[in-house]
């Protein structure tokens, strides 16, 4: 097998998502280019380390399909403590990380480690699906904003591209990258079932850009994940919740990079992406089409909210952090906490990197991964 040996770091903090666990781990066990190694590390549940412990105690934990070793977080909670976690105990040349409730296509990893043919290339991310406990898109939700259930969005360019910051549930980075730019940042970021902050990846990202200027990020939407998002993020009440947090987040990182930095995606999505949705919403009401008004609706109350969230975070900058920033000593130097709305978007002079695919397909389909693209503005 040539190219980098890749760790898998997959971080968990609750025995009511154990077979979701479970359903990760076989998919990176599944793998068409196998894993060094599989990292679980367990946020603080001791029972639930105890029990995955014992789950893959078994000799088919260094089976052909790959050894999975259980770890503590030895930071704070948090999913960013976790994730530096596994940075410090991984062996692969690559960190590649995947969401407890999200399952890989088999070629994931093939398409991460093609990315790093380039040595100038430090992290590759892909693109992640959404899973609905439902059963289907709910009608009023916006492809626009599936960055609130921590999936790829509409406005993302297709196709394997430069981007200023790939998801943390689906993305891999070069071990180096950590050497260079440190941990992930422990004020920000998920906290179990607490405020659906985020951003740790943004941070890290612009960071390590910083670090070495001639990063390349790359998002590649042939490494595709599926991500289960549940019943109560179908709901409107966690959209709103989750569009304000954003907001707030998105304070913490204008606040620590600036907002000329901070902010230069976020602006095309506000005045490019966003507008676009409305107005395709508004001609599928005029068409009669289900849901199109209330999916116009929700784009210009998720604006809002987004809004809302980042005026508060401005004027009283201890509403948007929990605390402590500084990611952990293993993994590197100490750094701000930042956040980007939304959670993913191209850098300012993206270029073509290797074969890229046509427009997405329609709402509720799956995007095309074929075909060429060039450099123009991506279709909303």
């Amino acid at each position: 097998m040539s190219g980098p040996g890749i760790s898998v770091v997959v971080c968990a903090y609750t025995e009511d998502r154990w077979d979701d666990i479970l359903a990760a781990v076989a998919s990176v066990r599944a793998q068409s280019r196998p894993a060094l190694e599989t990292v679980l590390v367990v946020d603080h549940n001791q029972a639930l380390t105890d029990r995955l412990t014992e789950e893959f105690a078994s000799a088919g934990s260094r089976a052909a399909d790959g050894e999975v070793r259980v770890l503590s977080n030895s930071g704070p909670r948090g999913l960013s403590a976790g994730r530096n976690t596994g940075v410090a105990a991984a062996r692969g040349d690559v960190i590649a990380f995947l969401d407890d409730d999200a399952v890989a296509e088999r070629d994931w990893l093939r398409w991460f480690a093609a990315g790093y043919d380039d040595p100038r290339v430090m992290a590759v991310g892909g693109l992640t699906l959404p899973v609905w406990a439902s059963g289907r898109r709910p009608v009023w939700f916006p492809e626009e904003f599936d960055w609130v259930v921590g999936c790829s969005y509409r406005g993302l360019p297709p196709g394997r591209v430069r981007v200023r910051n790939v998801l943390g549930g689906n993305a891999s980075f070069r071990r180096t990258a950590f050497g260079l730019a440190g941990g992930f940042a422990t004020g920000i970021g998920r906290d179990g079932d607490r405020r659906p902050l985020g951003g740790e990846e943004t941070e890290l990202c612009i960071r390590l850009s910083r670090a070495r200027p001639d990063a390349i990020l790359l998002v590649d939407d042939r490494a595709v994940i599926h991500h289960k998002v549940p019943e109560a993020r179908e709901r409107f009440a966690y959209f709103r919740a989750r569009t304000y947090a954003e907001g707030l987040s998105k304070a913490l990182v204008a606040r620590s990079v600036g907002a000329a930095k901070g902010l230069e995606t976020e602006r095309r999505y506000t005045t490019r992406v966003l507008p676009s949705g409305v107005a395709r919403g508004l001609r599928d009401a005029a068409l009669a089409r289900r849901g199109g008004a209330r999916r116009a609706a929700a784009i210009i109350t998720g604006t809002l909210t987004a809004a809302a969230g980042y005026a508060m975070g401005t004027t009283r900058p201890a509403a948007a952090s929990r605390g402590a920033d500084t990611p952990h000593p293993a993994a590197g130097s100490r750094a701000a906490g930042a956040m980007g709305v939304p959670p993913l978007e191209r850098s300012r002079e993206w270029g073509r990197v290797g074969a890229a695919a046509p427009a997405q397909a329609a709402e509720g389909s799956r995007p095309a991964r074929t075909g060429t693209r060039t450099g123009q503005e991506a279709a909303g």
